[in-house]
């Protein structure tokens, strides 16, 4: 069984990215969970998601990194023994670090073939981000086992660019892909990382 976390702040796509990928294992045969952290009293994700006929679990209000790091292991343990999945997908809160999802998710007693983490962040809000929270996005890429620039098709000249350079300054290791997770564009790169 593979875990991969979805880290990323608020709006990057993480869900559309999830969607995605759930749908891209469901083309493989391979069964899949998805474990959905929300952060508002109303579940909209994991109702998207269980409306799509996928096995989501929803973890409501609070951080699964922090607050609800004992109910996120449980979960772990009873997705495990109730569906057996090939696959688990965690979607955290956009406010989470997903280097402690990674931590909970190896202290939980799930045995794992790896855990591996997505970054995520969106082109159109990565400059706002970056000048207003520029050290807690640092955190959340740095735990990346590889980033995604999403929102491609909304990139305007120079956009992708400026956010690569970031990159390469900044976390200079990490590799990046350049995504449209809504059309699709170039998401057959990142389904051919998966495992």
């Amino acid at each position: 069984m593979y875990v991969y976390i979805l880290g990323g702040f608020l709006g990057s796509g993480k869900t559309t990215l999830l969607m995605k990928l759930a749908s891209m294992y469901t083309k493989r045969d391979l069964k899949t969970a998805l474990l959905v952290n929300e952060s508002g009293e109303i579940g909209v994700d994991g109702a998207t998601l269980k409306a799509e006929g996928y096995d989501a679990i929803e973890l409501p209000d609070g951080c699964i990194c922090c607050s609800l790091s004992g109910t996120l292991q449980s979960a772990l343990v009873n997705i495990v023994d109730d569906i057996d999945p090939d696959i688990i997908i965690i979607e955290p809160t956009g406010l989470a670090l997903p280097h402690k999802v990674k931590e909970l998710v190896a202290s939980s007693g799930v045995e794992t073939e790896g855990t591996y983490v997505i970054g995520i962040t969106d082109v159109e809000r990565f400059d706002i981000l970056v000048s207003k929270k520029e050290e807690f996005i640092k955190r959340q890429m740095a735990a990346a086992d590889f980033v995604l620039i999403n929102k491609k098709d909304l990139a305007k000249p120079g956009q992708v660019e400026n956010i690569q350079k970031w990159f390469d300054r900044e976390l200079p290791d990490k590799q990046i892909m350049v995504v449209s997770a809504k059309t699709g564009e170039n998401m057959e790169s990142v389904y051919g990382m998966m495992k």
